[in-house]
C-alpha cells in the first residue's frame, strides 16, 4: 500500500495534539498537583499531617485512590475495547467510535471545573470518565496507522504523531500554567478557579481540534461480515482470533509479552510522577509543573531520535536499550532526595517516554500480519497496555498502602522493566534464528 496524503496525515497526527493536553494537564500536572492539595491535611501552621481521603464509605491514602480510580478506568476500557473494535471493524466505522470516546472524555473533562474539596466523588468520577474516553479514543486512533502508512513509513508517521501530541500539549499547558501561577494577572481570586479553569479548557481543546482530525481521516475499511454471532459475542470471538494468530507467529507473541511487562513500569511512571514529586520530595507545584514540560519538550526530541536510531539498529535492539534506561531511571529515583536530582529524572524521562511509545506501536503495526482487521488487532495491543496500566498502577498504590512509603513502589517497576528487556531479548534471538533459516 502506499502512504496517505499528507493531509491525512497531519490530520491523524492533529488528534494527538488534541487529546495529549488531556494526558499532560489531567493526568500528569494541575489535576494531581490540584488533588493532592484539596486532599491533604494541614495543621494551623499549613504543614500537612495527612493524605487521607474517604471515597464510598472507607478511608484511603489519597495518592492511592488515585490510583485506584485510574486502574479501574483502564480495567473498564481493556473490558470493552474488545466489543467495540469488533463493531468497527465489521461496519467499517471506527472514526465514529472515536468520535464518541472523544467526546465523552472531552465532557468529562469540562465537568472537572465543579471539582473542590467538598465534591470529592465529582472528581473521582470525572478522572475516570475522562480516562475511559481518552483510552476508548486511542484504540481507533492507532488502529488507523497501518491503513494510512506504508511499512516503511510507519516508525515516521507514529512518531509524528507524538511529536504533534507534546508540542499541543506544551502549549495549552503554559496556558495554563499562566492562570495557575499568575492568577492576579486576570483578577482571579479564589485559589481553585485557576486550576479549574484548566480543565475545561483542556475539555474545549480536546474536542475542538479533534475536528480537524474526524474532516479528513477516512471512515474505516468493513471487514468480512459475520451475522452468526451478536456484537458482543463478535467483539471476544475477535480478540480470541487475533489470539489464536498470534500463537502462530513467535515474534509478535514475544513481543506482546515484553510490551506488557514494560509497559507496567513506562505508564505507571507517567501518572504517578506528579504526586511523587509531591508527597515524596515536598515540590511546589509549580516546580512539579515545569519538570513536566521539561519532559514533554525532551520527549519532542525523543521520539525523532528513537526512529532514526530504529532505522539503523533495529527495533528490539533500541526497545532494548530504551528499557535499559528506564531501570536506571528507576534505581536513581528510588534513592533521590533532591528537587535536582528530579529535574535529572525528567531529562532523562523525557528523552525514553516518547522514544519507547512511539516506537512500540511502531513495532507492533510492523510485525502483525496483513489484515483488514486492523482495530482488533490493535484492540489486542490496547488491551495488552490497559491491562498493564492496572495491574502496575494498582501495584504501586497497593505497595504504598501497605508499607507508608511510595518509593517502595519503585522496587515492583524495576521488575516490570527487567522482565520486559528479558522477553525481547528472546524476541530479538527468534527473529535472528527465523531470517537465517
Amino acid at each position: 500500500m502506499q502512504t496517505a496524503s499528507k493531509k491525512v496525515i497531519n490530520a491523524w497526527a492533529m488528534y494527538d495534539w488534541a487529546n495529549s493536553a488531556y494526558n499532560l494537564v489531567i493526568t500528569s500536572t494541575i489535576f494531581p498537583a490540584y488533588y493532592d492539595a484539596i486532599t491533604s491535611l494541614k495543621d494551623a501552621n499549613g504543614n500537612i499531617i495527612s493524605h487521607k481521603v474517604t471515597f464510598l464509605g472507607r478511608t484511603f491514602e489519597s495518592a492511592s485512590l488515585y490510583n485506584y480510580a485510574l486502574s479501574f478506568a483502564y480495567l473498564v476500557i481493556a473490558i470493552l475495547s474488545p466489543i467495540l473494535s469488533s463493531i468497527a471493524d465489521y461496519r467499517g466505522n471506527k472514526k465514529a467510535f472515536m468520535q464518541f470516546f472523544c467526546y465523552l472524555g472531552s465532557i468529562f473533562c469540562c465537568t472537572m471545573f465543579w471539582f473542590q474539596k467538598d465534591t470529592l466523588s465529582l472528581g473521582i468520577i470525572s478522572c475516570i470518565m475522562a480516562a475511559i474516553g481518552y483510552c476508548g479514543s486511542f484504540v481507533f486512533y492507532n488502529s488507523y496507522l497501518p491503513e494510512i502508512a506504508a511499512e516503511a513509513d510507519q516508525d515516521r508517521v507514529s512518531a509524528k504523531g507524538f511529536a504533534y501530541g507534546y508540542v499541543g500539549s506544551v502549549i495549552l499547558q503554559v496556558i495554563c500554567f499562566v492562570f495557575v501561577l499568575k492568577p492576579e494577572w486576570f483578577g482571579i481570586k479564589d485559589s481553585s478557579f485557576a486550576p479549574r479553569l484548566s480543565f475545561l479548557l483542556v475539555g474545549l481543546w480536546w474536542m475542538g481540534f479533534a475536528q480537524i482530525t474526524f474532516a479528513r481521516l477516512p471512515k474505516g475499511t468493513p471487514a468480512q461480515q459475520n451475522n452468526n454471532n451478536n456484537i458482543f459475542t463478535n467483539g471476544f470471538i475477535e480478540l480470541k482470533k487475533v489470539w489464536q494468530q498470534i500463537k502462530h507467529l513467535p515474534i509478535l507473541k514475544r513481543y506482546l509479552f515484553a510490551f506488557w511487562f514494560y509497559s507496567m513500569g513506562v505508564q505507571t511512571v507517567m501518572l504517578a510522577a506528579t504526586l511523587f514529586g509531591s508527597q515524596v520530595l515536598g515540590l511546589a507545584t509549580s516546580k512539579l509543573i515545569a519538570c513536566i514540560l521539561i519532559i514533554q519538550v525532551v520527549a519532542i526530541a525523543g521520539s525523532y531520535i528513537m526512529a532514526k536510531l530504529s532505522d539503523k539498529f533495529g527495533n528490539f535492539r533500541v526497545l532494548m536499550f530504551v528499557v535499559l534506561i528506564w531501570i536506571g531511571i528507576c534505581i536513581y529515583a528510588f534513592f533521590m532526595t533532591t528537587e535536582m536530582q528530579f529535574y535529572i529524572v525528567a531529562v532523562l524521562v523525557g528523552l525514553v517516554m516518547g522514544g519507547i511509545q512511539s516506537l512500540s506501536r511502531s513495532t507492533y503495526s510492523k510485525i502483525m500480519p496483513a489484515t483488514h482487521d486492523t482495530a482488533s488487532f490493535f484492540s489486542f495491543y490496547d488491551v495488552t497496555e490497559k491491562v498493564a496500566i492496572v495491574i502496575g498502577m494498582f501495584c504501586f498504590g497497593f505497595v504504598q498502602e501497605i508499607t507508608g512509603n511510595m518509593r517502595n513502589s519503585i522496587i515492583a517497576l524495576v521488575l516490570f522493566f527487567f522482565l520486559g528487556f528479558i522477553i525481547l531479548f528472546s524476541a530479538l534471538q527468534k527473529q535472528k534464528a527465523l531470517l537465517a533459516k
